[in-house]
């Protein structure tokens, strides 16, 4: 694999990150997953609003233009030989020694990688939502970021473990529905459809966004709030979406199976994502 890093392609094995850069001593630094397709990147728009936002909080410079950032992961992508693909750009907050920086990040470092991805199943494969055993810790501030904080994903998928076909659900402290490891949550109940505020501290995803948009647009009335687990598992249908698996269907809620797996709603929805997918051309 070849990655981008400062303007230079070079092999993983030669990639080299100080070993004071605050994004390795503190998580400082913000990254964006990204699915490429037939060599065009979905969302591009909105996951580089998103990461621009993150850098202005955590007062990371902006050194890239919107133009170079985009041209680095084109060539990442060209360079490994990739047309559909799964991309982080990571941004992390450069070398400012042992201790907390209270002055912003000047010189960050900017890194891209990019790894073949397996086509879609279809119809999709389900997966079974259980739930994790400590709760989703508050957000960074104010809000969620796609931060190099990740030690609640990282501790949840110990204890799930690698099965494909299982995502580790989070709740929070009050017992409330929040997201899972690596993706938000819908059901449908009464032909309406449900996510989770994001004043649980899920993420803001890009693919939940842009499916509470397409939802909207059928004419579905979508509705987000602080919901316990016992709405979630009886739902008339559940999905979870991020970026690169897109929208998934859910069977069970831990031992419970759900009433439909991969049903109207969800199908409508999944139709609607990719029908936007090929308009990328």
């Amino acid at each position: 694999m070849l990655i981008y890093i400062d303007r230079e392609l070079v092999s993983v094995e030669e990639a080299k990150i100080s070993a004071v850069d605050h994004g390795f001593l503190y998580g400082v630094g913000l990254f964006e997953t990204i699915r490429a397709y037939n060599g065009r990147l979905f969302l591009w728009d909105r996951h580089l609003s998103r990461l621009k936002s993150g850098l202005s909080a955590f007062q990371i410079a902006q050194p890239w233009s919107d133009g170079e950032l985009l041209q680095a992961v084109q060539q990442t992508m060209e360079a490994n030989g990739l047309r559909d693909a799964y991309v982080r750009l990571d941004i992390t907050a450069g070398a400012e020694g042992v201790g907390l920086h209270s002055g912003g990040y000047t010189r960050p470092r900017l890194l891209v990688f990019a790894k073949p991805v397996s086509p879609l199943a279809d119809p999709p494969r389900s997966k079974r939502l259980v739930t994790v055993s400590f709760p989703r810790q508050t957000a960074e501030g104010t809000q969620r970021y796609k931060s190099h904080m990740f030690g609640n994903n990282v501790l949840a998928k110990l204890e799930v473990g690698d099965a494909p076909d299982v995502e580790g659900l989070f709740l929070t402290a009050q017992g409330f529905v929040c997201e899972g490891i690596v993706s938000n949550v819908f059901w449908v109940k009464h032909n309406r459809l449900y996510t989770p505020a994001l004043t649980t501290g899920a993420l803001a995803g890009i693919t939940r966004s842009y499916v509470m948009e397409l939802a909207r647009q059928q004419q579905w009335e979508v509705c987000e709030g602080e919901y316990p687990l016992a709405e979630l598992a009886s739902a008339d249908e559940v999905f979870l979406t991020n970026s690169i698996q897109e929208i998934v269907p859910v069977s069970h809620i831990n031992q419970t199976p759900l009433p439909v797996v991969y049903g109207p709603v969800t199908k409508k929805l999944r139709q609607a994502y990719r029908r936007s997918v090929e308009l990328l051309g």
